[in-house]
């Protein structure tokens, strides 16, 4: 595990979008896996702003979101690929046809996460998988108590994570409280990792993550068994930790 402690959240993002840049510019038709969230958005925009303006390509580039709300169509307002649309894939040359993303609203969603699995071991896999925390250490979906070996499924989301996320949900709206995710172990599968983690929220999970024991508790702590995982931290979100040697400063 690389784990770089950055200044600010600004610093912390340009170095994330610098490395995706390097893997499409090392392999232009790379397999990303793509996050959602708050601390995405500004990791999208800086990676319009490298197409735009250092002519980074996505024309070759295959994409696999890591999660959507059960019950929600794409064209949902509140769905992630709504989201993706809005904040990266609207902006860029990504192909249509390259662009996979869950559909919340399938008929089966059990039937939809086994295929979705399908669709990712068909391109032979995911090159660079993109990941941001949750507070109570989550990634994509995998909640507390998932399986570290799970593959993509439906999870119930926890209640923390409800209360996280009430806010993206108006009155008028009925926040769903499942979703579609990639398992712990279709991330970990993976041939490469970025974590992006900022702010004085995720402390407490980044410690747990990096220095503490590998646990259900903390989904994240797995992240210690992946050989090629890059974790990108501002100041605030790695206050926490006990031991900053062999951190890298920048």
């Amino acid at each position: 595990m690389k784990i770089f402690l950055c200044v600010d959240a600004a610093q912390a993002t340009a170095l994330a979008g610098a490395q995706v840049q390097q893997q499409i510019m090392r392999k232009p038709e790379s397999v990303l896996g793509f996050a959602t969230g708050g601390t995405m958005e500004a990791l999208y925009a800086e990676l319009i702003r490298l197409h735009r303006h250092q002519a980074l390509s996505f024309a070759g580039v295959r994409s696999f979101n890591l999660d959507e709300y059960l019950g929600l169509s794409g064209t949902h307002s509140h769905s992630y690929s709504h989201y993706m649309h809005q904040h990266l894939f609207d902006h860029v040359n990504i192909q249509p046809q390259h662009i996979h993303l869950l559909q919340g609203d399938a008929a089966d969603p059990v039937v939809e996460a086994q295929a979705y699995e399908q669709r990712i071991q068909a391109v032979d896999g995911i090159d660079l998988q993109l990941l941001g925390l949750g507070e109570n250490g989550h990634i994509g979906f995998n909640e507390p108590s998932s399986s570290l070996a799970s593959r993509t499924r439906v999870k119930r989301l926890a209640p923390d994570t409800l209360a996280a996320n009430q806010r993206y949900f108006s009155a008028d709206i009925s926040q769903p409280t499942h979703a579609l995710t990639m398992g712990i172990g279709t991330i970990m599968d993976a041939r490469q990792v970025v974590m992006l983690a900022l702010g004085a929220k995720k402390a407490d999970a980044v410690a747990h993550m990096i220095e503490g024991p590998i646990s259900a508790r903390w989904p994240a702590s797995v992240l210690q068994m992946h050989p090629q995982t890059t974790v990108i931290l501002d100041a605030p979100a790695a206050q926490h930790l006990a031991c900053q040697i062999g951190r890298a400063h920048v």
